[in-house]
């Protein structure tokens, strides 16, 4: 099935975006209009028709649109809304700054398409590992149920920022971040 965004919800969307605010995509209810032949793949290359979209004020375009509703992606605007494949994680955390100011630490991650999020309560890290290699990601909520997985030189600077913590009667080791302590796994398993 072949879907195309309207021009009059693509106008809608651009006007949206061009303010300091992400459009209200939580506000949008749109009826649903099909699947669009659209993938973001893992390491955050937003791919249409089996090619690469190259322009990245259209990718951060798309992004702005982009709604989480259980474990489906889509692209809304006021007037429609397509499904949208996602591999792992629709965006990618390229960078980390570190800050502390009056004894609180703060951890903040850029992503590939621009968005900046501070991790927190309602921002939190998640951590996990391949059952069958072992191999970690790194996971960071940026907003409404999207997260951004962390790259690789990203995840090793998060590790360095890293201490040990009790949590309940286990000594963790994880990264804490306005208050908040990640756990990663447990502090015997550095050993």
């Amino acid at each position: 099935m072949s879907v195309n965004l309207s021009k009059g919800g693509l106008e809608q969307v651009q006007n949206a975006a061009t303010g300091k605010d992400l459009p209200p995509v939580h506000l949008w209810n749109p009826p649903f209009c099909g699947d669009l032949d659209m993938q973001i793949k893992r390491d955050g290359t937003w791919i249409h028709e089996g090619g690469p979209i190259n322009r990245p004020e259209m990718v951060r375009m798309f992004s702005s649109i982009l709604k989480k509703e259980g474990a489906d992606y889509f692209l809304v605007t006021p007037v429609e809304k397509v499904g949208i494949t996602v591999e792992d994680a629709p965006f990618v955390a390229v960078d980390i700054d570190a800050s502390e100011s009056g004894g609180t630490q703060s951890l903040s991650f850029t992503t590939h398409v621009g968005d900046v999020v501070t991790a927190d309560e309602s921002h939190p890290i998640r951590f996990t590992s391949d059952p069958a290699t072992q191999e970690p990601s790194v996971y960071v909520m940026v907003r409404a149920g999207l997260e951004a997985r962390l790259d690789r030189k990203t995840f090793y600077r998060l590790v360095e920022l890293g201490h040990e913590q009790k949590v309940d009667a286990t000594v963790m080791f994880g990264v804490t971040s306005m208050d908040a302590f990640f756990p990663m796994m447990p502090a015997e398993d550095l050993d």
